[in-house]
């Protein structure tokens, strides 16, 4: 169904094709202008397709611990602003702990936005390290979600 979402925003099915059209001519950059409303849809590397909101760029602050974190580790970023969730459901065992060893694909936690459940898959294996934010915290773009030391 082809249905607006709540506030006459665009509806995913349309984001979706936007965002199969940047793969499919291997764009890292969309901007849209429809209706009054723009969108700017952009690529970060190696990641999915990101939703940067205007109003929302101020620097992440950094994470307490980040400097007992390696080097050689990588990072997981929030993709969008929302609430970050460890589980699928409260009460329910969260999708990962610190010491849990993970591959690309695995869902590691939830963000919602504008009340979607949006499952972040991990990009790359290994350990998790850190996970900085809390449960049901509020998360900004570009946010560390998790620290990983690669497989």
């Amino acid at each position: 169904m082809n249905k607006p979402t709540k506030g006459g925003n665009m509806d995913l099915e349309k984001l979706n094709k936007f965002i199969k059209f940047m793969d499919d001519n291997n764009l890292a950059e969309l901007e849209i202008e429809e209706e009054g409303k723009r969108i700017k849809l952009k690529k970060a590397l190696g990641q999915q397709p990101v939703l940067p909101l205007q109003g929302f760029n101020q620097p992440v602050p950094e994470s307490k611990d980040a400097e007992t974190v390696k080097t050689s580790s990588i990072e997981i970023h929030s993709p969008m602003v929302g609430t970050f969730y460890r589980a699928p459901s409260p009460g329910a065992k969260p999708y990962v702990e610190i010491g849990d060893v993970i591959k690309p694909g695995d869902v590691v936690c939830i963000i919602e936005a504008m009340k979607l459940m949006n499952e972040i898959k991990a990009e790359v294996g290994g350990k998790i390290l850190q996970i900085p934010i809390e449960n049901g915290e509020p998360v900004e773009f570009g946010q560390i979600l998790f620290t990983i030391e690669p497989a």
